[in-house]
């Protein structure tokens, strides 16, 4: 365990010249009716490369927000590195970083649990290739980008790749982050209609009732159960088991455009709903999108990308 590596080597460091290269998917959460507990990955990807180095914090930054983000200790990706690291009791001097980042950010495709994610299995691949310890385990990564961001929906894609099922136990005073991995059936396929525009998880998720009726609960319970058995075996009830009573009616009036699109979708026979937090929609289903659903999306602004369902986090 991590703690256990940790309390036996505390004054373990990196050997300068270590390197390390990650691949981490981009994800969709929720999938409508199974909020902070469905996801999904998608063949959307950051790609880190890590070196240690004698002293300070390079960053290098290429792709979606390059000129939006620190590129200093700041950096979310060098945050979960060095989180990474403490966790397992190990010292980096420096390090070099570069980010090619192909997740949009702030659009409800995962992009701040894949830098979590990738973060930490760039620590993961650091300690193993020095020779100081094993890569960390899935259920390791898991619990670390949880515990940072909160809810284990879209890091537990990122780490598994798939569709994932996910729930938090409590042990003690500690929350436990839980994952199964689902094989998604292999008919399906994610579109994701990407506007320009981007929305905040807080702002969004601030927006939600401590309390639903027991109807829209019991509705809920329903369609996430549903989903697993349409993701995993009957694609055909996918429509149904997207359906949603808990979130996204009370996002509605911050993302009009978007719940416009998943409405017009889903009144022509189509799987949408709000990917993760939003504003990107996500569409799931057997056959290319029609083309007057794409005309109905890039009207509206929305960029429109078939994603293939990705395998999980690669280390190397």
């Amino acid at each position: 365990m991590l703690s256990d590596f940790a309390s036996e080597t505390m004054t373990q460091t990196l050997p300068i010249g270590t390197t390390t290269r990650v691949r981490v998917p981009g994800s969709s959460a929720n999938l409508g009716a199974g909020f902070d507990c469905l996801g999904l990955a998608l063949g959307i990807h950051d790609d880190i490369e890590v070196t240690v180095v004698d002293e300070g914090v390079h960053v290098d930054v290429f792709g979606e927000a390059a000129d939006a983000v620190p590129r200093d200790e700041r950096h979310l990706v060098v945050i979960a590195i060095r989180r990474g690291l403490d966790a397992s009791g190990v010292h980096a001097p420096g390090l070099a970083v570069r980010c090619e980042s192909r997740i949009p950010h702030s659009r409800g495709l995962g992009s701040s649990a894949a830098a979590v994610v990738g973060g930490l299995a760039a620590a993961s691949g650091l300690i193993a290739n020095a020779g100081l310890a094993d890569q960390m385990t899935d259920d390791e990564l898991i619990q670390l980008a949880s515990e940072f961001e909160g809810h284990p929906d879209n890091a537990a894609a990122s780490v598994l790749g798939g569709g994932v099922v996910t729930w938090v136990e409590t042990i003690g005073d500690t929350a436990v982050y839980r994952a199964h991995r689902l094989a998604v059936h292999p008919a399906i396929r994610a579109t994701a209609l990407i506007p320009m525009f981007e929305s905040s998880t807080n702002m969004t998720r601030g927006l939600l009732p401590d309390t639903v009726p027991r109807a829209d609960a019991v509705f809920n319970v329903s369609r996430a159960a549903l989903c697993v058995h349409s993701l995993t075996s009957d694609p055909t009830s996918l429509v149904a088991a997207t359906a949603d009573r808990l979130h996204q009616d009370y996002r509605a009036p911050v993302l009009p455009q978007s719940a416009a699109v998943v409405e017009a979708m889903r009144s022509s026979g189509l799987a949408a709903s709000i990917s993760g937090a939003g504003p990107t929609v996500l569409v799931l289903g057997v056959e290319p999108l029609p083309e007057r659903a794409v005309g109905v999306a890039t009207d509206q602004g929305f960029a429109v990308r078939e994603l293939p369902i990705a395998g999980g986090v690669e280390i190397a």
